[in-house]
């Protein structure tokens, strides 16, 4: 699979991405917000976009679709639940479903939390390839997805445990913003001591350029504060923080107290 992260560099930091089979060149562009940075790039690489597959219905995810539609003909494709959301979609995906472009074929998985119509699409690995997720809002680097425009973060959580922790350390993350250096100080804040999360902002600091870094689940396992829900200090600071009995929190608890406070942190 060819994959072209694009940075569309505005207020909210979105990312889109282009996906092509290496064999046709056919290609399925995620999430076009900027549609003629999407065409643009599309045109350089020689790609032909045949489906334009949006993970949920927030306008800063299906802004350029139209336009990329209209220039290329491409079918619109996303959850099932958001179809009444985003106009002109062509065909609902469920959970399982297949999304397959030329030879490329892309693992459909629901998953609820920031939106109660959320996908993310898994590319399974292959024999000189590792497997990837492109996650929209759901998982970021370093972070999770906000629940207050539409979501529901004990429902967010359950996405985690069911979809997202159980992954393999080798697959990439492909999100739908770039927050991880924000992220990184939000981890932190909840383990100062944290030497992986020290050592990656550090990079950043030091140059290491956000827009082209990938980031995969198993250094989240180290990073991201969210995936760390089960570590004493973790548990120790929502409960301060939110005044709260440590002796009564439960992962879930855990994971929504940290939610909450990065709501307005």
């Amino acid at each position: 699979m060819h994959i072209k992260q694009i940075p569309i560099r505005n207020d909210l930091r979105n990312y889109m991405y282009l996906l092509a089979c290496e064999k046709t060149l056919e290609a399925i562009a995620v999430d076009p917000l900027d549609h003629a940075l999407c065409l643009e790039t599309a045109n350089e690489m020689g790609w032909k976009i045949k489906i334009v597959a949006n993970t949920h219905h927030h306008h800063d995810h299906i802004g350029g679709n139209d336009q990329v539609i209209a220039a290329t003909g491409a079918e619109l494709v996303a959850h099932e639940d958001a179809m009444d959301a985003i106009p002109g979609v062509n065909r609902g995906l469920n959970a399982g479903d297949d999304l397959q472009c030329g030879d490329l074929t892309l693992k459909v998985m629901d998953t609820p939390g920031h939106t109660m119509s959320h996908i993310c699409l898994y590319f399974p690995s292959s024999t000189d390839e590792e497997p990837a997720l492109f996650c929209g809002d759901t998982l970021f680097n370093a972070g999770v997805g906000r629940c207050d425009f539409g979501g529901d973060p004990i429902i967010l959580h359950k996405t985690f445990e069911d979809h997202i922790f159980p992954l393999g350390d080798n697959v990439r993350i492909y999100p739908g913003h770039d927050y991880i250096e924000n992220n990184l100080e939000f981890t932190l804040d909840r383990e100062p001591n944290n030497q992986s999360a020290i050592s990656l902002r550090d990079k950043f600091k030091n140059g290491l350029d956000a827009e082209s870094f990938v980031s995969h689940i198993g250094l989240e396992r180290e990073i991201n504060v969210f995936f760390r829900i089960n570590e004493a200090q973790v548990r120790a600071g929502i409960a301060s923080s939110l005044n709260l009995d440590e002796a009564s929190l439960d992962s879930q608890e855990t994971f929504i107290g940290l939610r909450k406070l990065r709501d307005s942190w």
